[in-house]
C-alpha cells in the first residue's frame, strides 16, 4: 500500500474452463498473464473455502475455515502431475460456458477425484510430499477429514444431531470412528493435498510475474463445520452444543430486515484466555495462501450484531463489544509484517475508526455508494478519499456498474453523477466513467470487478445478498478479454499513474 497500484476482482470459479467451473488450470495462468500485460498488480479473489450446494454454493458458508474447495482442482493439472490419464478427461460433459451448474460440476468432479484416489491411494503411505502436507496441516486436517467422513456416513446430518459420544467428541468414539472411516479420511486428505499443491503452483507463478494474490477471510464459520465441532468452547453454544446466539447485521442498504447469517458468534472471553490460538492458526494459514487479505465484516471484531438463535430475521439483535485492541495487538505481535484490508462497509462507528487508525488498517471506498444527496461529504465520493484505502467500483455483493445505473440509480442520482463528471453519462459509457473515477482517486489501491471492466449488466453480478438462488455462478469466457479491452485497461492504468 505504499505506491499507486490497481487490480481486478475475479474469483477462481469464474475463470474459463472446459470442466464447468473455473479451476487452477491453464486459464488461471492466462488470466495472471492478462493482469501483467495490463499493468495490474493485484488479483483479488473470494474465499477458497469448500462450498456446498446445501448452503447456496457460497464461499462464505463452508464446512471448514481451512479446507480448500475441491471443485477448483484442475483435471488437466492432475493429468500433468500423473494422477490421472488423458483418457480420464476426454469424455467430460458439455457444461454451460457462462454459468456454473454446481450440481453437474459436483457430480462430474466427484467421480473424477474418486477415480484419481483409487489409482493413487496405495502409494500415499510412502508419498513424501503427501505425508509432509498431512503432518504440517494436522492441526485442522485430522479433524476436518473425520468430520466430512462422519457427515457422509450420517447422510449429511449436522454434527449436533450425531450420536452424543461423537457430538461431544468422546476420546474413545473419536478413536473408533477414525479407524472405521480410515479410507474415507484418507480420501479427504488426498483431495486437500491436490488442492493446495495446485494452488501453491499458481501462487508461485503469480509471484514470478509480480502479481500479488489478494485474498478474503470471512469473519465467521458455519455451525455445521469441523471448526465448531472441534472447538466448541470458542463459540456461543449451549450444553447440547446448539447455538445460543448467531451472527448477522441489522437492517441496512442491502436488506430491510437485516441479514441473518446464522453462524454461531465467538466466545471472545475463551478466545482471549487461549491467546486467540485458533485465530492465530487461521491467520497463519491464510498468510500462506495470500500475499494480503481482506478481513470480511471487520466491524464484527470491534462490536458484533448478536441475534438469539430462535429468531427468523436479524431485526431483534443487539450490538456486543469484542476485544479488538487486544486481539489485533496479539495478531501483529505474531505477524508483524501482515497486510490486512478492513472491510469497513455498513454502520461504521467511532470505535471502529479508532481501531483502524491505531493499527493503520486500510478501509474500503465503494464508488456505487458515492452519489447520494450528501455527495459533498459522502466518504465514498472520490474527493473525500484518502491514500490509505482501497477503492472499488463495486464489490461481489454489489450490482455491476451497468446494472446499478440501469436499475438502482434514480433520476436525481444520475443527475448528480453527470454533474460530478461534468458531462452526460449513458448506460453504454457509465462503466468506464466510474472506472476512471476510481483510477484517478488519491487512494493507493484500486480494485475493479472483471464484470465492470467488461461493461456487463445485472445478470452477471456475482451475488445478491439475502437471496438464496443463482449466486456465485457467473463465468468469464475467453473471447471477452478482447484486444480492445486490453488496450483500454492498459492505457487507463498508465494515465492515472498505477503502472
Amino acid at each position: 500500500m505504499d505506491q499507486r497500484s490497481s487490480g481486478i476482482l475475479l474469483h477462481i470459479t469464474s475463470l474459463p474452463s472446459p470442466y464447468g467451473i473455473g479451476d487452477f488450470g491453464s486459464e488461471a495462468y492466462k488470466f495472471a498473464d492478462f493482469l501483467t500485460e495490463t499493468h495490474q498488480k493485484f488479483w483479488q479473489i473470494l474465499p477458497l473455502n469448500l462450498t456446498c450446494t446445501a448452503y447456496g454454493n457460497s464461499p462464505y458458508s463452508s464446512f471448514s475455515a481451512f479446507a480448500g474447495n475441491s471443485l477448483m482442482i484442475s483435471p488437466e493439472r492432475m493429468v500433468k502431475d500423473g494422477l490421472i490419464s488423458e483418457s480420464d478427461i476426454q469424455s467430460a460433459p458439455e457444461f454451460p460456458r457462462e454459468r456454473v451448474d454446481y450440481t453437474a460440476v459436483t457430480d462430474y468432479k466427484g467421480k473424477l477425484l474418486q477415480s484419481a484416489y483409487k489409482k493413487n491411494k496405495d502409494s500415499l503411505a510412502h508419498h513424501h510430499d503427501f505425508q509432509k502436507f498431512c503432518n504440517a496441516n494436522s492441526h485442522w486436517l485430522d479433524d476436518y477429514g473425520l468430520f466430512i467422513s462422519l457427515k457422509n456416513h450420517f447422510k449429511g446430518a449436522e454434527w449436533g444431531h450425531w450420536p452424543e459420544e461423537l457430538r461431544d467428541r468422546k476420546e474413545s468414539a473419536i478413536k473408533e470412528w477414525t479407524k472405521n472411516l480410515a479410507d474415507d479420511i484418507l480420501y479427504e486428505k488426498f483431495l486437500q493435498y491436490i488442492f493446495f499443491h495446485q494452488w501453491y503452483s499458481l501462487k508461485t507463478y503469480c509471484d514470478s510475474i509480480s502479481i500479488k494474490i489478494f485474498g478474503d477471510v470471512p469473519i465467521y464459520v458455519n455451525y455445521d463445520s469441523s471448526d465448531v465441532w472441534a472447538h466448541p468452547k470458542i463459540f456461543s453454544l449451549d450444553k447440547e452444543k446448539r447455538p445460543v446466539f448467531v451472527s448477522g447485521v441489522p437492517p441496512d442498504y442491502f436488506s430491510t430486515t437485516g441479514q441473518l447469517w446464522g453462524h454461531p458468534v465467538y466466545n471472545w472471553d475463551i478466545l482471549k484466555k487461549s491467546g486467540y490460538a485458533w485465530w492465530i492458526k487461521r491467520i497463519e494459514h491464510n498468510l500462506k495462501l495470500f500475499h494480503l487479505f481482506r478481513l470480511d465484516h471487520f466491524r464484527g471484531f470491534v462490536g458484533y450484531w448478536e441475534v438469539p438463535a430462535s429468531e427468523k430475521t436479524a431485526i431483534n439483535g443487539k450490538w456486543v463489544k469484542a476485544p479488538a485492541e487486544d486481539f489485533f495487538k496479539i495478531i501483529l505481535k505474531n505477524f508483524p509484517h501482515i497486510s490486512i484490508i478492513a472491510e469497513d462497509l455498513g454502520i461504521i462507528t467511532s470505535d471502529i475508526k479508532e481501531i483502524m487508525k491505531k493499527f493503520v488498517f486500510p478501509g474500503m471506498k465503494v464508488l456505487l455508494f458515492a452519489f447520494t444527496d450528501d455527495i459533498s461529504t459522502n466518504p465514498y465520493a472520490p474527493h473525500n478519499h484518502v491514500k490509505n484505502c482501497v477503492v472499488y467500483t463495486g464489490t461481489h455483493d454489489n450490482n455491476t456498474i451497468k446494472g446499478w445505473f440501469k436499475r438502482e440509480l434514480d433520476h436525481e442520482g444520475k443527475k448528480r453523477l453527470c454533474e460530478y463528471l461534468g458531462r452526460e453519462v449513458t448506460e453504454k459509457t457509465v462503466h468506464w466513467e466510474i472506472i476512471r473515477l476510481a483510477m484517478m482517486s488519491v487512494a493507493d489501491m484500486v480494485i475493479i470487478p472483471m464484470q465492470d471492466i467488461l461493461g456487463l449488466g445485472e445478470k452477471e453480478r456475482m451475488n445478491l445478498p439475502a437471496s438464496a438462488n443463482g449466486n456465485w455462478e457467473w463465468r468469464l469466457t475467453p473471447e471477452q478479454i478482447s484486444p480492445s479491452i486490453i488496450k483500454k485497461l492498459t492505457e487507463t492504468t498508465r494515465i492515472y499513474g498505477r503502472v
